[in-house]
């Protein structure tokens, strides 16, 4: 196995030029926000290095648990896939996922040990998502429970990173729970985002909501998770006094993402799938870079 294989596996199942922008963004975000909502200044270097390398690890694991959990669907319907056609070893890719896990609890160790207790709750989630509840055959016939049960691991990964500030003082604060709510909405339109397909990319035996709901009714139902997503990133704004300027900028965001769910509804070309992803991650993006930044550059001004 060469190095250069496994470059090759990680641009297609976990590109770093993506993932590594939005996860610092989302973990730096997390810690920013904790701090506003109480009041207090924001922490160390030390926080925000420990949250950026747990929630890269907590993904990289979450990839880990897909390729295991999918691997015959895989094998069966997307034999093109990294695992499949023989360019890595799902033994490889599990090795370096255990690996990971001593360095995700030794992150949270060095900056306040109580964590460890936050990242064995998203552990447990993350395993029960790798099993499917144990009703994987129930769960995968209704897929609106199914992409609910696993976007709920978004709040918790964001109830940790959040932990990294708020445990040292003993008790979050009382709005967090709007920016965990963010989180979930998020995830799924992340989730929803990537699976609005042309007809022509859509491929035998795979979900995709633009199959199962049809393009006009995809791309409403993603379109109303933004409007969602956006609500309560206003709530968050408006409690960290934020409200107006997240309201501009925000709004510009959702106009964007609205027009692009009107072609993709009206069109849905393979060049607008494309966009739907793609903006789906720019949105996703905006919404930490704001709730979590512009406070912060308010009140250094």
């Amino acid at each position: 196995m060469t190095l250069a294989a496994l470059w090759t596996y990680q641009a297609e199942r976990f590109p770093l030029f993506k993932t590594v922008p939005l996860l610092a963004v989302f973990s730096a975000a997390s810690i920013c926000v904790s701090a506003e909502l109480a009041g207090r200044p924001l922490p160390g270097a030390g926080a925000y290095l420990a949250g950026f390398i747990l929630a890269m690890l907590l993904f990289f694991q979450m990839r880990v648990c897909d390729e295991y959990k999918d691997l015959e669907d895989d094998r069966r319907y997307r034999p093109d896939r990294p695992i499949p056609r023989g360019l890595v070893s799902l033994r490889l890719v599990i090795g370096l996922g255990v690996v990971s896990l001593p360095l995700a609890a030794l992150a949270a160790l060095l900056w306040h040990p109580p964590a460890l207790w936050l990242l064995a709750l998203v552990w447990i989630w993350l395993a029960a998502m790798t099993v499917e509840f144990a009703v994987p055959a129930w769960l995968k016939a209704r897929p609106l429970l199914y992409l609910l049960s696993h976007m709920a691991i978004m709040p918790l990964i964001d109830l940790l990173l959040t932990g990294l500030e708020w445990m040292p003082f003993g008790s979050a604060a009382s709005g967090l729970w709007m920016f965990l709510a963010l989180s979930f909405v998020n995830g799924c339109v992340l989730e929803v985002g990537r699976k609005l397909w042309a007809p022509e990319s859509e491929i035998d035996g795979v979900e995709s909501y633009s199959r199962m709901w049809g393009p006009r009714r995809a791309a409403l139902v993603w379109g109303m998770s933004v409007l969602l997503s956006f609500a309560l990133l206003l709530g968050v704004s408006a409690a960290v006094g934020a409200f107006a300027i997240s309201l501009v900028l925000g709004g510009f965001g959702v106009l964007s993402c609205l027009l692009a769910a009107r072609r993709y509804a009206q069109a849905p070309t393979q060049l607008n799938e494309k966009r739907m992803d793609k903006i789906a991650g720019l949105w996703v993006f905006a919404c930490y870079a704001i709730a979590g930044f512009v406070p912060v550059l308010m009140g250094a001004t």
